[in-house]
C-alpha cells in the first residue's frame, strides 16, 4: 500500500482500536444529531468506493479532466492538500452521506478497522493503476477541490481522514474508552 494510505490506515485502526459495537453507536453528548463512530467510519468508506469507482470511470475514458480549477478551488486545494487543514461544518454530498442506523448486529470497532483496511487496499490498488497511466496530471475533479492529481487524492484522503480521526478521539474521551 502507498505509504500516504497505509498511515492513513494505521491511524484509522488506532482510533478504533477496542472499541465495542455499543461504543461505536455513541454520539458526541454535546450534540446527538451529529455522526457517531460507526457512521463516521461509514462515511470514509463512502468516500474510497466513491473515489475508487470514479477513477476507474476516468481510466476506462483514458483521459484525464479537463476541468481547470476555480479560484475558490485553488484557494481550498491550498488549504486543504497543502497545508493539511479541512474545515468543519461542510456537510458532505449525499452520495456519502452515512446511514442514519446502524446494521443488526452492529460492527465493532476492530471489525470497522478491517472494512477500512479493505476498502483502503482496495482505493490504493486503483489509484496505483491511474498513477501510471495519469501520472501525476490532475486526473479526476474532487466537488470543493477540482481537480487532483493521484498523489494529491491520496493526500486529501489523509487530511480528511485525519479530520474525522479526530471526532472519533472526541467521542472516545467524552465516554472515556
Amino acid at each position: 500500500m502507498n505509504p500516504v494510505l497505509r498511515q492513513l490506515e494505521d491511524e484509522l485502526s488506532r482510533s478504533l482500536s477496542g472499541l465495542t459495537a455499543p461504543n461505536a453507536q455513541l454520539h458526541p453528548r454535546q450534540n446527538s444529531t451529529r455522526w457517531n463512530i460507526y457512521q463516521i467510519v461509514r462515511h470514509l468508506l463512502l468516500t474510497y468506493a466513491s473515489t475508487a469507482s470514479s477513477i476507474e470511470v476516468r481510466l476506462a475514458k483514458g483521459l484525464p479532466t479537463r476541468s481547470r480549477s476555480t479560484p475558490s478551488q485553488l484557494l481550498a486545494k491550498i488549504v486543504v492538500i497543502h497545508m493539511g487543514l479541512l474545515p468543519s461544518g461542510r456537510e458532505a454530498p449525499g452520495i456519502v452521506m452515512p446511514p442514519a442506523e446502524p446494521p443488526d448486529p452492529s460492527p465493532s470497532g476492530d471489525i470497522l478497522a478491517s472494512e477500512v483496511t479493505a476498502s483502503l487496499t482496495c482505493m490504493d490498488a486503483i489509484l496505483t493503476g491511474a498513477e501510471r497511466h495519469f501520472s501525476t496530471t490532475p486526473c479526476l475533479s474532487h466537488f470543493a477541490l477540482g481537480p487532483l492529481s493521484i498523489p494529491q487524492w491520496r493526500r486529501f484522503h489523509l487530511v480528511h481522514g485525519r479530520h474525522h480521526i479526530r471526532q472519533i478521539l472526541a467521542i472516545r474521551r467524552e465516554y472515556r474508552f
